[in-house]
């Protein structure tokens, strides 16, 4: 029988697995733009160790790897500010990026009182787009990143939950 993957919250010895996880999942994202200056792929391992610090991290695991990240805090309007989803190429589609989603959302709201949530995706990346969609966001603008990717902009209330995320 196989091992189940748990979600729990990040420890500072899991940067450097989020930090090389992180590197490997957005290598997609980075050919789906041709723009490999991606913020995820230039990120140092220094500051995922302050965001694993600071923020609101959480990881899937499969025994003691980890195979999957997400990161949030609570901005200056009070929103939760959730990036860097991420899945192992090999066990995407599990609804593992989803749970990680739920469990960012849910100690956002209740450890940190953030009332809404927002993300930002680009705009060719149709696989998340859907996730988030499922997950009970909405589009609510546009903007650009710094390394020139335009980025759909995606909100929804804290207590919405999709019932089929």
């Amino acid at each position: 029988m196989g091992m189940s993957v748990t979600i729990s919250v990040a420890t500072e010895q899991d940067a450097e697995q989020i930090f090389r996880l992180q590197y490997l999942c957005f290598q997609s994202e980075a050919a789906l733009y041709g723009n490999y200056r991606i913020d995820p792929l230039v990120q140092t391992l220094d500051s995922v160790r302050q965001e694993v610090a600071s923020d609101c991290v959480f990881v899937a695991r499969l025994g003691e790897e980890v195979v999957g990240s997400v990161r949030g805090k609570v901005t200056e309007d009070g929103a939760a500010a959730i990036g860097k989803l991420c899945v192992h190429p090999r066990l995407q589609g599990h609804g593992i990026g989803a749970r990680l989603l739920r469990a960012a959302e849910a100690a956002l709201a209740e450890e940190r009182g953030a009332k809404r949530f927002r993300l930002f995706t680009g705009h060719r990346s149709e696989g998340n787009l859907r996730l988030y969609r499922r997950s009970g966001y909405e589009t609510v603008g546009r903007s650009q990143g710094a390394d020139g990717v335009e980025l759909i902009v995606l909100e929804k209330q804290a207590g919405t939950y999709a019932a089929t995320a």
